[in-house]
């Protein structure tokens, strides 16, 4: 993951479904794990950045990517 990798899931938010408009990085571990168990991540670079979500939030590192966001 690249500095402008955190920088995306910091401050992107999700565009559809149930947590449109929350960002990437607040979005609930259970709801990124029904994508990758359920369905797909969707294609390009939400699908990517949302991967890369839940690696983060699996490996507990959420408090890395929160002083990132830029308050609105």
């Amino acid at each position: 993951m690249e500095k402008a990798d955190l920088l995306e899931i910091a401050n992107t938010t999700m565009p559809f479904g149930k947590y449109k408009g929350r960002r990437l990085i607040d979005l609930p571990e259970p709801y990124l794990l029904w994508f990758a168990r359920k369905a797909e991540f969707p294609a390009g670079r939400l699908g990517d950045l949302m991967q890369m979500t839940l690696t983060i939030k699996i490996e507990g590192l959420e408090g890395l990517i929160k002083p990132l966001q830029r308050t609105e």
